[in-house]
C-alpha cells in the first residue's frame, strides 16, 4: 500500500511554476472521497439557528443593562464575546448554506440565509454573485474582487483606506486595530456602492468591479434596505441606549467581524496572482487548534473549499490528507500564526502577479516568500 502510495506522489509532483485549474483537482480528487461527502448537512442548519437564537437571548438581557449596578456591567462581556462568535458562525454556516452544502433547494434557503449574513451587512444576492459566481471563478485573478489592489491601480478612496487597515509591513498598529472591526463592513460597502450606483466594470475604487442584472440590482438595493431595518430594529429594542448599544450590539458586531477577518485576511493576501484558477497556489489553509475548526466549521480549511465548493465541511480534513499524498509540498498549509506573520512583514500591493510592493512602489518582495512558512 505505502509503495503504491509512493508511485501516485512521485507521478503526480508537480513544479509549483506549472498552474492546474481547480477543474483539474476536483476530477482527480472526488472519486477518491465517500458519496456522502457531497450530500446536504442539515446540521449545520440547526447550528446557524441556535447562534441567532443566542444573539437573540444576548438582546433579550442587553434590554435591562440600564437597570444593573455599573460595577457590574463588566458581568455582560462574557456574553458579548459569545454573541461575537456567532456572528462568525453565522458568517460561515451562512456562507456553506449559500454554496448548497447544508440542504437541497429549498424556499427557505433565501429567508435563512438573508437573516445569517444580516449581521454582516450583506445582501444574500450580492454574496451569491460576489463570492460564488466572481471570486470562485476568478479566484486571485485581476477579476477577483477579493484580491489586493495593484500598486498601478489609481489611488481611490477605497484603496486608502485598505492601506490603511490591512495587515502590512506598512500599517500603523492603531489603524490596523480599526481595520479587524471595520474591513468587513468597508469591503462591503465598496462592493455594494459600486454595484447599485454605477453597476460598470469600469469603477475604480474598488479592486475589481463586477457586475449583476437589473433585476439583481433591484433585489440587492430592496435586501440592504431589509438589513438596514433590522439594525434599527435591534437599536430601538435596546432604546438607543449608549450602554445596552455599546455592549449589546456594537462590541459583538466588532468582536464577530474582526473574527472573521483573521481568517479572510490569510485566505489569499499572502499569496501570489494566478491567471489561472489553482487553489493550491492562489489560497491558504490554515492549521489552527481543534476547538476552532469546531466553533467554526473547518473555515480554516480553505484551499480544500475552493476545490470543492458545495462539498460538507467535515470532509475538509480528508480533502486535505488526499492533497497531501497526491500534490505533495504543493498547496499553502501553514500555522494561524505564520500566516499572520508573513501577512504583517510584507507590503500588500501587487506590482505583478508573482511581487509585492508597497503603496509608494518601492518594495519589491517575490511572492514565493510564502515557502519559507510552510511545513
Amino acid at each position: 500500500m505505502n509503495s503504491e502510495k509512493t508511485l501516485i506522489t512521485l507521478d503526480e509532483t508537480v513544479d509549483r511554476e506549472t498552474l492546474i485549474h481547480q477543474s483539474v483537482y476536483a476530477k482527480k480528487l472526488r472519486p477518491l472521497l465517500p458519496s456522502d461527502a457531497f450530500e446536504p448537512d442539515p446540521s449545520k442548519l440547526t447550528i446557524l439557528l441556535i447562534n441567532l437564537g443566542i444573539l437573540l437571548l444576548g438582546w433579550g438581557i442587553a434590554d435591562d443593562l440600564d437597570r444593573w449596578p455599573v460595577y457590574l456591567l463588566w458581568l455582560y462581556l462574557p456574553l458579548a464575546v459569545i454573541m461575537g462568535n456567532s456572528i462568525i458562525v453565522l458568517l460561515f454556516s451562512s456562507h456553506d448554506l449559500m454554496h448548497g452544502s447544508v440542504q437541497k433547494k429549498s424556499r427557505l434557503t433565501y429567508p435563512i440565509a438573508f437573516f445569517g449574513l444580516s449581521m454582516l451587512l450583506m445582501s444574500p444576492t450580492q454574496w451569491k454573485t460576489l463570492h460564488n459566481l466572481v471570486h470562485h471563478n476568478t479566484t486571485n485573478s485581476l477579476a477577483d474582487p477579493d484580491r489586493n489592489y495593484l500598486q498601478q491601480q489609481p489611488d481611490t478612496w477605497g484603496k486608502w483606506i485598505q492601506n490603511q487597515f490591512v495587515p502590512s509591513v506598512e500599517v500603523n498598529p492603531l489603524w490596523f486595530i480599526v481595520g479587524m472591526a471595520g474591513a468587513w463592513a468597508v469591503h462591503n460597502f465598496r462592493n455594494v456602492s459600486s454595484v447599485l450606483l454605477f453597476n460598470d466594470k469600469s469603477v475604480d475604487y474598488v479592486t475589481a468591479a463586477f457586475t449583476v442584472s437589473p433585476k439583481d440590482r433591484w433585489t440587492i438595493a430592496l435586501e440592504c434596505l431589509g438589513i438596514l431595518g433590522i439594525h434599527l430594529s435591534i437599536l430601538f429594542y435596546l432604546d438607543f441606549n449608549p450602554i445596552k448599544v455599546a455592549l449589546a450590539y456594537i462590541l459583538p458586531i466588532a468582536i464577530g467581524h474582526a473574527g472573521a477577518m483573521f481568517y479572510i485576511y490569510t485566505n489569499h493576501m499572502g499569496c501570489r496572482m494566478t491567471s489561472i484558477n489553482d487553489p493550491l497556489i492562489n489560497s491558504v489553509s490554515l492549521r489552527v487548534p481543534k476547538i476552532f475548526d469546531i466553533l467554526h466549521l473547518n473555515f480554516s480549511y480553505h484551499t480544500e473549499h475552493h476545490i470543492f465548493p458545495s462539498i460538507n465541511s467535515n470532509y475538509y480534513p480528508m480533502v486535505q490528507e488526499l492533497l497531501q499524498i497526491h500534490y505533495p509540498g504543493r498547496m499553502n498549509l501553514i500555522d494561524a500564526g505564520q500566516a499572520w506573520r508573513l501577512l504583517m512583514e510584507t507590503p500588500r500591493h501587487y506590482k505583478d502577479e508573482v511581487t509585492f510592493t508597497d503603496s509608494s512602489g518601492e518594495m519589491s518582495v517575490n511572492c514565493s516568500i510564502l515557502e519559507e512558512y510552510k511545513g
